[in-house]
């Protein structure tokens, strides 16, 4: 798609020119059918008729450009992610503080700090506090972004597998990186927090004796994997995809590393993030960024676990863990390259304009009110570095 056309055509129309085929023909008609819809300020649906001049009462008669259409769009797509981030954060860090304060005062086993992530009291009442937080800050956020954005269910969550084998190599990719990425900080603070809590409890009971505690992990490891991806790779990603896929790839993966509100966590998170894009756009389906997930927060578990475990105990240690994942996601990714049948083309959708990447970029954090976004969550970040 072009959108400075010098060809002379009559017609200029920028979803006409746009194709996501890449991932299969109902998607890019779904696509297209949600950019015409005249009525939603967030599809990219510029026309232009050459013949034509546009009369602004008071200004006379207007030049429209589709540049300006592609600015305007971009700027409303970034509000309500602002919006949303801003949703999140305040149910992360103050509102649930709020009321577990409430809870406290009326007699309920359940504390916290507003300097502090993390929660004291009985075990059922801070895995039921956590599971609840972990799933309001992303539920909230993502009923909002849906309901303003209206895309069809077939447009916001991609769910055709087109090449297994991308996802076989993207759950590698997943393998190699997390032990890279985890080197700089081994652990998560609230798996090591959580796992912390319940060891404190009672040190003659293992963790896993503790139904709590399981009940954590699954619901983390597999229902917040679900929904954090649905949030990310589902209409957030998709709205982005207007502007270019490598746009919408950088944009999630800040968004992932900015939420974390953890300079510990934020070189990991954006790198997930990243490859949970990549996969889904190179598989075809959202089930491959929800196993990227799954798998990077099953490694962070093990190593935990790990380096809780006597050395008497178990052999595998977590440094020869660490390598051994590598090893073997390494190994895959190289196996998958060597023996894949054919090469698959044109998994990214090609897209051009007046605007370089970087000057979309620019654009997008500029908009009302993700400077603000950006603050909060580098000052939240600072925050945990020191208290």
């Amino acid at each position: 798609m072009k959108l400075t056309d010098t060809s002379g055509n009559t017609i200029i129309s920028v979803v006409d020119q746009f194709d996501y085929s890449t991932q299969n023909q109902t998607y890019n008609d779904n696509f297209k059918k949600w950019r015409k819809d005249k009525d939603n300020p967030y599809a990219f649906n510029f026309e232009l008729d050459r013949r034509e001049s546009v009369f602004v009462e008071g200004k006379g008669f207007e030049n429209r450009s589709a540049s300006k259409a592609e600015r305007d769009c971009i700027g409303r797509v970034m509000n309500i992610i602002g919006i949303a981030m801003l949703m999140w954060i305040l149910i992360d860090n103050i509102i649930s503080k709020l009321v577990i304060s409430v809870i406290d005062l009326l007699g309920f086993d359940l504390h916290t700090s507003f300097f502090s992530s993390g929660l004291y009291g009985g075990s059922v009442q801070v895995i039921t506090a956590l599971i609840v937080i972990s799933f309001v800050k992303v539920f909230v956020p993502a009923m909002y972004i849906h309901k303003k954005l209206r895309m069809p269910p077939r447009l916001e969550y991609m769910s055709t597998l087109n090449h297994a084998s991308d996802m076989l190599g993207t759950i590698c990719m997943t393998m190699a990186v997390s032990t890279v990425s985890c080197l700089p900080n081994i652990y998560t603070n609230r798996t090591m927090l959580v796992f912390n809590y319940f060891r404190s409890i009672n040190a003659d009971v293992n963790v896993w004796n503790q139904n709590q505690f399981i009940v954590y992990i699954i619901f983390d490891i597999v229902i917040i994997s679900v929904i954090y991806e649905l949030f990310f790779r589902g209409a957030v990603f998709n709205a982005l995809r207007q502007f270019g896929d490598i746009f919408a790839i950088v944009i999630t993966s800040a968004m992932s590393g900015l939420l974390v509100q953890d300079f510990r966590e934020l070189p990991a998170a954006i790198l997930i993030s990243a490859i949970a894009s990549v996969g889904m756009l190179r598989s075809g389906t959202i089930i491959t960024a929800i196993f990227v997930q799954i798998c990077f927060k099953m490694y962070r578990l093990a190593l935990v676990l790990l380096e809780d475990s006597s050395p008497d105990k178990i052999f595998l240690k977590r440094n020869t863990f660490m390598l051994v994942v590598f090893v073997i996601g390494a190994a895959g990714i190289m196996l998958i390259y060597l023996f894949k049948r054919k090469k698959h083309e044109h998994h990214i959708a090609e897209f051009t304009s007046k605007y370089s990447v970087t000057q979309r970029l620019a654009i997008a954090c500029k908009s009302f009110p993700l400077p603000a976004i950006i603050c909060l969550c580098l000052l939240a970040a600072l925050i945990k570095m020191f208290f």
